[in-house]
């Protein structure tokens, strides 16, 4: 678990460092070598590393926008969650899905931008199962500012009436993108939302790894033995923006240090010390981790980005053939209707 949390830790540091490049002074969120958004999850290490410890890869984890701390866990390969993120062809959705929307069906991982889209199909994977007669489970991860959407109560629902094999795992970072919890859930406590469909619900209240571990290994084993779904909420900290750029006006500097001293990765460093482990070792752990972090994006910075025509692959509807050969430029079908076909 240490190891996972300290690759997730150094990782999300290095995408910040490489996500900032070329977009400074005026921030350009189109330019450097990774375009677009970038939600960075550090803070979060205690819930990935202490949950997936006790998942196989055949096992179904769905995780949010903030998901690497959880894909790391859960063993999805490094290298093309890294390419994907630099939006190169042999990422593991060749470029087209970016930081949140990654697939790894060696390892049955997934994750999406929209807010507790993971929760429905987490259900799915844990219906499949049960209907197969295997004793895999399914987790879905979710931020506190989810806990009021109605996928995900619908999903609390569904899971509790079939009596499937899921845990939902709420990560609870005191934020909903810049709004304090209190003022967007009526519940200081999400676990409680269990309460309403009848399953078990535990909140560990601190960023403790060892806490996340054995709640997770009681809900786990619970879904593993045919006993039904289970619902954790996880207190974990922000150290950075809701997204890199995000300048966090609206939030305290007070908040903020707080957040910083609140390190599950440190906690975890004395646990060990206590139980016997040098601090030669955890260094030894520590420089692992560093390098395959740093050899994972130096790959993923030299492969081939994607060819434009692939962007008409692998979508619901194929693209009218003109479309495709000569990129749409013949416009006299729109045209012909005069502005009324414009505005339609």
């Amino acid at each position: 678990m240490y190891e996972q949390m300290v690759t997730a830790r150094y990782y999300e540091e290095r995408l910040q460092e490489e996500y900032l490049v070329g977009k400074q002074p005026a921030f350009d969120i189109s330019a450097g070598p990774i375009p677009g958004e970038l939600h960075l999850a550090a803070g979060h290490e205690s819930s990935g590393a202490g949950v997936c410890i006790h998942l196989r890869d055949d096992d179904t984890v769905t995780a949010p926008h903030r998901p690497h701390h959880i894909a790391i866990a859960k063993g999805v390969d490094l290298k093309k969650m890294t390419a994907e993120i630099f939006g190169r062809e042999t990422g593991l959705c060749r470029g087209k899905g970016g930081h949140m929307h990654l697939f790894d069906p060696d390892v049955n991982f997934a994750c999406s931008g929209i807010i507790a889209q993971g929760c429905p199909p987490a259900v799915g994977a844990a219906m499949a199962a049960k209907k197969r007669n295997t004793d895999s489970v399914a987790v879905a991860f979710l931020g506190e500012g989810a806990i009021d959407q109605g996928g995900f109560l619908e999903s609390l629902n569904l899971a509790a009436v079939q009596d499937l094999p899921v845990v939902f795992v709420i990560e609870d970072n005191d934020w909903a993108i810049s709004m304090p919890k209190d003022r967007v859930t009526d519940v200081e406590d999400g676990s409680r939302r269990a309460l309403g469909f009848d399953m078990p619900g535990e909140r560990v209240d601190s960023d403790d790894a060892v806490a996340v571990y054995e709640a997770a290994e009681r809900a786990i084993m619970r879904a593993r033995d045919g006993n039904g779904p289970s619902l954790i909420e996880v207190q974990v900290h922000r150290r950075m923006g809701h997204f890199m750029g995000d300048a966090e006006a609206y939030r305290p500097e007070a908040d903020i240090e707080r957040a910083k001293q609140r390190d599950s990765i440190e906690r975890l460093a004395d646990d060990l010390r206590a139980h016997g482990v040098e601090d030669d070792e955890l260094d030894e752990i520590r420089e692992r981790a560093h390098e395959r972090v740093d050899e994972a994006i130096a790959w993923a910075k030299e492969q081939p980005e994607p060819d434009p025509s692939t962007a008409y692959e692998n979508v619901f509807t194929n693209p009218p053939a003109q479309a495709a050969t000569d990129g749409g430029a013949n416009t006299s079908d729109a045209s012909s209707d005069g502005d009324e076909g414009g505005d339609q």
